[in-house]
């Protein structure tokens, strides 16, 4: 009995499985940390870019229908 218990103890002890899958949660919550700090210090910029491009390819349209 008490070899049995000595067996399952380490049994229990050594699996590995859930050690897995928080690995890939905190891998998870780090790219989702950067993404966040990425677009928090480079939001405003990206929105004037965007916001540069939308207006030049909507010039870029009136002018191609002007011209028809």
């Amino acid at each position: 009995m008490l070899i049995k218990l000595l067996a399952f103890k380490d049994a229990y002890f050594s699996r590995e499985d859930g050690a897995t899958a928080i690995e890939y949660g905190l891998i998870a919550g780090g790219i989702s940390l950067a993404i966040v700090a990425a677009v928090f210090a480079f939001g405003d910029d990206l929105e004037a870019l965007f916001n540069t491009i939308g207006d030049a390819m909507n010039a870029a349209s009136g002018e191609v229908e002007t011209s028809r």
